[in-house]
């Protein structure tokens, strides 16, 4: 008895302390606080992350306080905001009933603004605050600087409250973005031909597009910190496509591609004036962390991976190869 008594004393104990540590407050870095929880993330891992953003004193402490609640494997990827001081519980809570009484939003890797514009006005649970307003409008309402919101978008999973104004997420998605972009940009490799993080982003959203295999995607970027050094045309597809709007059709012609556009850049050099589309993660990286080559050219083998040649004789013999 005199054992079972000790057992039970130490359990009233531990019931006691997780109960304190539950109820107790946790620190906002600043209001509102957003953060984003990867998929595949283990729970070590996030807290961790939390403590590293200032949110938890001590992540260890958080993740033992979730595996005597059983919820260690109940966490749910996405984007979250705190607006108000929470407890550890209810935090703890959110992060495992992520998309409970919210409608979940995806912005897929590659997307264009128009397309995001068409997803957010065909949801039925969110307000359409930007129905009637232009692009640049919107622009302005998320307080971005540049008039074309193109590309600003994090692509990522969001939870957001029924009813929400869909202006409310574009606002959370242009700042999550803002945090990647400034982030990747302080880690950026030293020599990327690029002047500033806007820059950055275009190349992403360029490399976005143009990437078929993601073990490409560092060889593409590399071959246009190439053509940037040399001051080469970028020769991009996509951007031109992206400049002719509802003029393109599915096929691009020679003339399409001779036509001058801002986004034409077998016509223009450098970098097209904004983003293409809204580029991942792994775009963003690829853009600032080149792949060291000598390659100038690459084309489209038909299987979604892609031939890099150093000269314009050995691409032309690709070309031949794979595209005619």
């Amino acid at each position: 008895m005199g054992k079972l008594k000790a057992l039970l004393f130490i359990f009233l104990l531990l019931a006691i302390v997780a109960l304190y540590y539950g109820f107790s407050p946790v620190t906002l870095p600043k209001q509102p606080f957003d953060f984003t929880l990867n998929k595949g993330h283990s729970l070590n891992a996030i807290s961790r992350q939390f403590e590293r953003e200032g949110l938890l004193d001590n992540g260890r402490l958080f993740s033992l306080f979730a595996r005597i609640l059983g919820r260690s494997n109940k966490i749910q990827a996405g984007v979250y905001r705190l607006d108000h001081a929470v407890s550890k519980m209810e935090l703890l809570q959110l992060i495992t009933q992520g998309n409970a009484g919210k409608s979940q939003v995806k912005i897929i890797e590659g997307w264009n603004f128009k397309q995001l514009r068409a997803e957010l006005d065909a949801s039925q649970n969110i307000k359409h605050d930007t129905l009637n307003m232009t692009d640049s409008e919107i622009a302005q309402q998320i307080g971005a600087p540049e008039e074309n919101p193109e590309g600003m978008f994090a692509p990522d999973t969001y939870f957001v409250a029924a009813g929400s104004s869909d202006i409310e997420f574009l606002k959370l998605a242009y700042q999550t973005m803002q945090r990647r972009l400034q982030q990747a940009w302080l880690e950026r490799d030293q020599g990327v031909p690029l002047t500033s993080p806007y820059q950055a982003l275009i190349l992403a959203s360029i490399v976005e597009k143009e990437t078929g295999t993601a073990a490409d995607r560092g060889m593409i970027a590399g071959v246009f910190a190439n053509r940037l050094r040399k001051h080469m045309l970028l020769q991009t597809d996509p951007s031109v496509i992206y400049g002719m709007g509802e003029k393109y059709t599915g096929i691009l012609h020679h003339e399409d591609m001779t036509r001058d556009t801002p986004y034409n850049t077998y016509t223009r050099p450098g970098l097209p004036p904004t983003p293409i589309a809204m580029p991942g993660r792994d775009a963003v990286y690829a853009a600032l962390h080149p792949a060291s080559t000598d390659a100038l050219y690459f084309v489209a083998k038909g299987d979604g991976s892609s031939q890099f040649s150093k000269n314009l004789a050995d691409h032309n013999r690709a070309v031949d190869k794979y595209q005619k």
